[in-house]
């Protein structure tokens, strides 16, 4: 076969999952194998995408290599594939996959968004690899890494791909009805936007936005913004939080963004995502790390296009909330009730900041933070403002430090496991467990007298 890498790892022949494709290539060396550095060169393929269209042209297969940055790919790669769009490359027919490492934060999401674009492009799609950073290290990661090779090359030779979406109506872009601006309001939120000057739908979504909200808001367009690049992965902020390059983004970051008492996020949906332009912003928050420095403030989006058919994408904006603390106030979109929507937006997150309304995290924000937790204490050596913000704010909640539960369950366990007592307790168990609930139930009774 005909194998095309697009390496979208900024760090290019550097990356640690092009090591994964690498070893491949010495295990199955029949194969034909070409490599596009699409990450560490996507400037030079903004200027002229033609040598990037006759390989693709060239290949059979298409393999995807990359680490996950942020719930999707990184942005050089978003980039890339936008491009692949915009010059229609054909590549109808063709069967792509994907390898990426990370440490399972959100790769489903990465890997969804690959394979929604891919199948844009009437590519084949074969289910990828997701490694940890450190499989390929171990025997039972290379024998994972062959047998997804196997697999994929099982897949072209039987036919078999992942089922292809449902096609997406047209977007309805319900219009927007003006209003008129309340005045005479308070307080700081920032509504960050993408806007383009052509977009005037999404323009008078957030007019009407600031106009109904009863708080004081500021625009800031991430277009406008001179970024020399996206992140780059070289973690040279891990210590400092200053970022490599020199746009002094990561000061305009906690200066004029974060200090906002709330952020909505104002885009069109495009390729199954929120774009090119506010992925590199996303990778650029890289130089906070992993603390979320905005959790307890709320968080929304104005949003045109089919959101309740992006079901990927719901999940990220969600799981990006529930993982930073944020309450997540809604998406206000112009599918069906445009004004409506905008309407209920500015109300929730009105009472979100008046009564400092927060929520638990559901399991999108458990199960990441959980994952952190982990990465940041065996990596605390090299991550050390990140572990210094864990440590100030309680997030190594390890289970094992809580003995005394530890030995409660113990105590239960055995008495469960006879028979004895289990017949002299009968539902006493059941009553016991409810104990500490009716003595909250009863302090509030005796309050309410």
């Amino acid at each position: 076969m005909r194998i095309l890498i697009l390496n979208g790892s900024p760090k290019g022949q550097n990356s640690i999952t092009l090591q994964t494709v690498e070893y491949l290539k010495l295990k199955f060396p029949k194969h034909q194998w070409e490599m596009l550095h699409v990450g560490q060169k996507i400037r030079a393929y903004e200027k002229d995408f033609a040598p990037a269209a006759a390989a693709i042209a060239q290949a059979e297969v298409l393999l995807f290599s990359y680490p996950v940055y942020t719930f999707i790919a990184p942005c050089q790669l978003h980039r890339f594939i936008e491009l692949m769009k915009e010059h229609r490359v054909d590549a109808a027919g063709k069967y792509a996959s994907q390898i990426t490492t990370s440490k399972h934060f959100y790769d489903v999401t990465a890997h969804r968004y690959v394979m929604e674009n891919c199948q844009d492009m009437g590519l084949h799609f074969v289910r990828g690899l997701s490694a940890d950073m450190d499989d390929l290290t171990t025997a039972k990661g290379q024998q994972e890494a062959e047998g997804f090779f196997r697999y994929l090359m099982w897949s072209i030779e039987n036919g078999c791909f992942e089922p292809n979406l449902p096609a997406q109506p047209e977007p309805a872009h319900v219009p927007v009805t003006p209003a008129e601006d309340r005045g005479g309001k308070e307080g700081d939120v920032v509504i960050v936007t993408d806007c383009r000057t052509e977009d005037q739908q999404l323009s008078a979504m957030i007019e009407r936005f600031r106009a109904v909200f009863a708080k004081k808001t500021r625009v800031v367009n991430i277009r406008e913004y001179p970024f020399r690049g996206g992140c780059l992965g070289c973690f040279r902020c891990a210590n400092t939080g200053k970022c490599v390059h020199k746009d002094n983004f990561d000061e305009f970051l906690r200066g004029d963004i974060q200090k906002a008492q709330a952020v909505v996020y104002a885009f069109t949906i495009s390729d199954h995502s929120m774009g090119a332009a506010f992925k590199r912003y996303d990778d650029r928050q890289f130089c906070n790390g992993h603390r979320t420095v905005t959790m307890g403030s709320p968080v929304g989006y104005i949003i045109s296009g089919n959101y309740r058919h992006e079901g990927n994408l719901r999940m990220i904006l969600e799981g990006r909330a529930e993982v930073g603390g944020n309450f997540f106030c809604g998406a206000a979109t112009d599918e069906v009730n445009t004004d409506a929507a905008i309407d209920q937006l500015a109300a929730t997150m009105a009472y979100a900041l008046d009564q400092r309304h927060i929520q638990p995290a559901n399991f999108l924000g458990v199960g990441g933070m959980k994952i952190f937790r982990d990465l940041i204490y065996l990596m605390q050596g090299l991550m050390r403002a990140d572990h210094k913000f864990f440590k100030a704010h309680g997030q190594y909640d390890f289970p094992q430090k809580n003995r005394g539960r530890l030995m409660a369950m113990y105590a239960v366990g055995w008495m469960m496991g006879s028979k004895t007592l289990q017949k002299k307790a009968g539902g006493m168990m059941n009553q016991g467990m409810l104990m500490p609930y009716q003595k909250v139930l009863d302090r509030v009774r005796k309050e309410q007298v």
